[in-house]
């Protein structure tokens, strides 16, 4: 029996999906390339660093002498390429590491450079773009922020971010797009921006927000210039399998500082119970190179199988990516949220759930999502949301199984074959 029959998908697009298989059969080998890479180097630190059954158990209370919190930062800062690492259970999502770590190392009168354009809408109210005076961002203490424009082609403008950079204490780099056209920054377009930033400002801290990008390719924004990076173990980083937490990674100093924010001064890193979390964190580390390949693999075949049916899709199917996700440009509100139905009739959780565009709080447009995950909100497990504006782009990401996944782009397609809104 073939997949569409269990389904209930035309055949015609199963012969869509194979023919769009073989044409980025060069792609999927060279993302297996990076795997096998990323792998053996994750493998290495788990080695390195003897794990053992005894880094799983539990702690409580202040957490002292936890040794599976101690040696899980060694590991995760030896497959980093950094000095340090902290990595917690506590982080509630990357905004809250993102925010732990620029409260950490900034200071009142510091300057943060925002080089790469206008960062996540749920850093705005951290910084200071907007919400209300006096609830505690960055700007109510007293630090100053810039924001660097992206150029007309949505890269970094190189000569603009030398000018701003000159007195920064952070120069922040935001890898993945958020809601933006632009597709996110390879690791040697980073390379190129950090060694402007240091040619002007060799003091300066450069911060990778690098949600989205881990293990995409087979080096780390630490690898070639940054001081401090960030991420979100719900996204690439935990593999499917941490339902929870973040990880701070770079300089020894700078680590530290963030330590004291999350805990306090003079704590830090030493205290923090860990409550039987340590397992699943080892082992999602240690699943996350395949996982990210999953994820990256569907990326892909979105890319070639929307683009065959006439959408505009970025990054394309053969480009070199920096991070797992891909947009959609479906120009129409009607395409926008078939695509999205049947993105979530592929769900392994709530498939039967039909998804709706509704006013999320901070959106100026109604949004709308399709997401059936173990994690709730995890964008490493397969999910696509947009809000409902022109010209109408989809953001899909994720996907910890490809076989799975590849269901769920045929049912997108069915979705919008069975509504009259393509032919095939």
């Amino acid at each position: 029996m073939e997949i569409s029959q269990i389904f209930g998908i035309d055949s015609k697009i199963e012969l869509l999906i194979c023919e769009a298989e073989k044409k980025c059969g060069h792609v999927f080998d060279r993302i297996e390339q990076n795997t096998r890479f990323n792998s053996a180097k994750v493998l290495k630190a788990f080695s390195d660093n003897k794990v053992s059954e005894s880094c799983f158990g539990i702690s409580t209370g202040y957490g002292y002498g936890d040794l599976g919190r101690d040696v899980l930062d060694k590991v995760w800062a030896q497959v980093l390429g950094a000095e340090d690492a902290l990595v917690r259970h506590n982080f509630v999502s990357g905004t809250h590491t993102l925010s732990v770590a620029l409260f950490g190392v900034l200071r009142p009168n510091d300057e943060i450079v925002f080089t790469t354009g206008m960062p996540y809408d749920t850093l705005h109210e951290v910084v200071g773009i907007s919400g209300k005076k006096g609830d505690g961002s960055l700007k109510d203490f007293g630090v100053n922020y810039s924001i660097v424009d992206l150029d007309k082609n949505g890269k970094p403008d190189i000569s603009a971010v030398r000018n701003a950079v000159r007195n920064a204490k952070v120069a922040y780099i935001q890898r993945s797009r958020g809601y933006s056209l632009r597709e996110a920054f390879t690791i040697d377009e980073l390379e190129i921006i950090c060694q402007n930033i240091r040619e002007v400002n060799p003091d300066a801290i450069i911060m990778v927000d690098n949600c989205y990008g881990e293990f995409v390719e087979i080096k780390e924004p630490l690898e070639i210039g940054a001081d401090l990076i960030i991420g979100s173990m719900i996204k690439n980083a935990g593999g499917g399998i941490a339902r929870t937490g973040g990880y701070i990674a770079g300089r020894a100093d700078l680590v530290e500082l963030c330590s004291y924010r999350l805990t306090c001064v003079g704590l830090g890193k030493e205290v923090g119970c860990t409550l039987g979390m340590n397992r699943e964190l080892f082992q999602g580390l240690f699943l996350a190179p395949d996982i990210v390949a999953n994820a990256v693999k569907t990326a892909v075949l979105a890319s070639e199988v929307f683009t065959e049916l006439g959408f505009h899709c970025s990054p394309s199917a053969d480009a070199i990516r920096g991070d797992i996700v891909t947009a959609v440009e479906l120009r129409s509100a009607e395409n926008l949220c078939a695509f999205c139905r049947g993105i979530q009739k592929g769900s392994p959780v709530d498939a039967y759930v039909t998804p709706e565009p509704w006013d999320m709080p901070g959106y100026d447009d109604k949004v709308i999502m399709a997401a059936g995950a173990f994690t709730n909100g995890a964008s490493i497990e397969l999910s696509a949301d947009a809000p409902l504006r022109e010209p109408f782009a989809v953001w899909m990401q994720g996907g910890i199984s490809y076989h799975s996944s590849r269901i769920s782009i045929m049912l997108a397609v069915q979705e919008l074959l069975s509504e009259g809104l393509i032919a095939l």
